[in-house]
């Protein structure tokens, strides 16, 4: 038999709206059992790290990729490809270093906030989507490229978009190996 047109991106679509209300009652179930927005962030960090570590293999078996030759091609290419692969979404890349090893990924639609309107006054520290900063940098290990990544700006806080930040720990030339 054959499938109907459409079929397999309204699965799609499903699937994505399922794991967006587990994320949803996976917050907030940590925000039950921690007290300190701090702590739930850095849970969320870490299970995003483990996520990272393990997508890498999945993204370069799906997406035929080569290798990125800089940090702004890696930047283009988590936002360009990876984004797109797993949320569905493509942000903006912006360039914020003189050097060229930080660049800030600017979301005008978070897929992993649809269904979430506000953050209660009492968790005003709480990072909800840190999950995706532990994801990027998990990956970004595992290809050899040590980052910080951080949100610098939430719409969940009033911000008027998502900005994930992510500096590259190294200088280019220390990731070129002698042959």
């Amino acid at each position: 038999m054959s499938r109907p047109p459409g079929r397999k991106q309204e699965n799609h679509k499903i699937s994505r709206e399922l794991f967006v209300l587990t994320y949803g009652a996976l917050v907030a179930q940590l925000c039950k059992d921690y007290e300190k927005d701090e702590d739930v962030n850095t849970c969320l960090d870490r299970m995003g790290y483990g996520i990272g570590i393990r997508l890498v293999d999945d993204f370069l078996a799906h997406s035929a990729v080569e290798k990125c030759r800089s940090y702004s091609e890696t930047a283009d290419m988590i936002a360009q490809v990876a984004f797109k692969m797993y949320l569905g979404v493509t942000p903006t890349v912006s360039c914020s270093s003189a050097a060229g090893n930080e660049f800030s990924l600017i979301l005008d639609k978070n897929p992993l906030v649809d269904f979430v309107e506000e953050l209660p006054a009492e968790r005003a520290s709480l990072c909800y989507c840190n999950l995706l900063c532990g994801v990027i940098r998990g990956a970004l290990e595992m290809v050899h490229l040590a980052a910080e990544v951080t949100f610098l700006q939430d719409r969940l806080k009033g911000d008027a978009v998502t900005e994930i930040g992510i500096r590259f720990l190294r200088k280019a030339e220390e990731r070129k190996h002698k042959r």
